[in-house]
């Protein structure tokens, strides 16, 4: 997907690479995600979405007010929190030992500016290792995440960047706009459709551009 969507923005990946470097230099390791494809990756899309500048940003700077926060309040004891930001709506995936600290990682981003609506979708590890043990099935999360990109990429209309996908254990959670009904019966039918996947939970707002 990346390389597809810098055809349409040449000259623009150096100037990311650097970006992703600055943040990383100055950010500590902590349990939450600071992947720098992933930070290049949302820039890229960033630079082709139909959202304006602004409500970019914000979302920009929201998603970097909850990677301080969790980091600052939780610790790095937490296995693995994300969070997507979209239009101002959060999504928060990923594993963590109880449901305590599922609630905690709610509760301690609900003061952030600007934040609508927190969609608490994180796991706990107990709960995967008993339905992993049953399975006896090893699910490599990079590899689903990948795939979704790619054939979201390829779907003849849908719109890949206004999506956004997490994958924990195979349970993959969608988020965004589409655009429509059927585009975003497609987006789920595409993922439900990929090797390993063992739930699409649809978070996915239908809105057309003329609502906007």
């Amino acid at each position: 997907m990346i390389s597809s969507l810098l055809n349409k923005n040449k000259g623009l990946l150096p100037i990311l690479v650097i970006v992703g470097i600055s943040v990383l230099a100055t950010s500590k390791s902590y349990a939450i995600d600071l992947n720098p494809l992933t930070i290049i990756k949302d820039a890229i899309e960033a630079a082709v979405e139909d959202r304006s500048a602004e409500d970019i940003a914000t979302d920009t700077r929201i998603k970097a007010s909850i990677t301080a926060t969790i980091a600052d309040q939780m610790g790095t004891d937490v296995i693995s929190i994300n969070s997507d930001v979209y239009e101002q709506d959060v999504m928060l995936t990923g594993i963590v030992e109880s449901l305590e600290q599922r609630a905690t990682a709610e509760d301690v981003i609900r003061d952030i500016e600007g934040i609508k609506l927190v969609l608490n979708q994180i796991m706990i590890k107990s709960d995967l290792e008993q339905e992993q043990g049953a399975v006896e099935k090893f699910v490599d999360d990079t590899i689903i995440e990948t795939k979704i990109n790619a054939q979201l990429l390829d779907a003849k209309g849908v719109n890949v960047t206004n999506f956004r996908y997490r994958s924990v254990a195979g349970h993959v959670f969608l988020f965004g706009r589409a655009l429509s009904a059927p585009e975003n019966e497609k987006a789920t039918e595409i993922v439900r459709d990929i090797e390993n996947v063992q739930s699409v939970v649809n978070l996915v707002k239908v809105r057309s551009l003329l609502e906007d």
